[in-house]
């Protein structure tokens, strides 16, 4: 299985880096693409190591051929993972725009590719009507949701917000 995990900038961000680990012992074909907000909280070579891929950090990020690394993974890929989700990739997502490598890679996935989305964040902003929208925007065109979860956020507050276990995203994207 070839997935694109897409990393966004949450403190959940570190979490990624065991989900990387977990699919790719798996024996996925796991390529990291990082949005600049997540490079805040993680670095790429700890996904480097564990996918034994490159990571894309940026729309402009160029490997060899003459395809776009965005259209190239795009094309390739079985699944879009995104984990963690901010508030701001969903919308970005919901609402067509594609202004980082991440959103674009999401707007050229191939057709057959599903979206598997684990947001985190806190849970006032998972409850908020526009963020509420998106969500419902997503699904409607076939985008999955696992998570969130509840428990003490990063915030302070103990609720809604938390990143899904990463076992159980892990779990639930080798479904397919």
């Amino acid at each position: 299985m070839k997935i694109i995990l897409g990393v966004t900038g949450s403190i959940a961000a570190h979490k990624a880096a065991d989900l990387a680990s977990l699919l790719t012992k798996a024996q996925c074909e796991v390529r990291v693409v990082m949005t600049a907000d997540a490079q805040r909280f993680i670095t790429p070579l700890p996904f480097k190591t564990l996918t034994r891929h490159p990571v894309v950090t940026d729309l402009y990020d160029e490997e060899e051929g003459w395809k776009p690394t965005h259209i190239e993974l795009a094309d390739a890929a079985d699944l879009l993972l995104i984990a963690p989700a901010t508030a701001n990739v969903m919308a970005k997502l919901a609402h067509g725009q594609a202004d980082d490598a991440l959103t674009c890679m999401a707007l050229a996935l191939n057709p057959k590719a599903k979206i598997l989305i684990a947001p985190a964040m806190n849970g006032k902003m998972w409850r908020h009507p526009a963020t509420q929208a998106n969500v419902a925007t997503l699904k409607q065109r076939g985008a999955e949701f696992i998570g969130p979860a509840e428990g003490l956020l990063a915030c302070g507050y103990e609720g809604i917000g938390r990143l899904w276990p990463v076992e159980q995203i892990a779990e639930r994207a080798l479904q397919g």
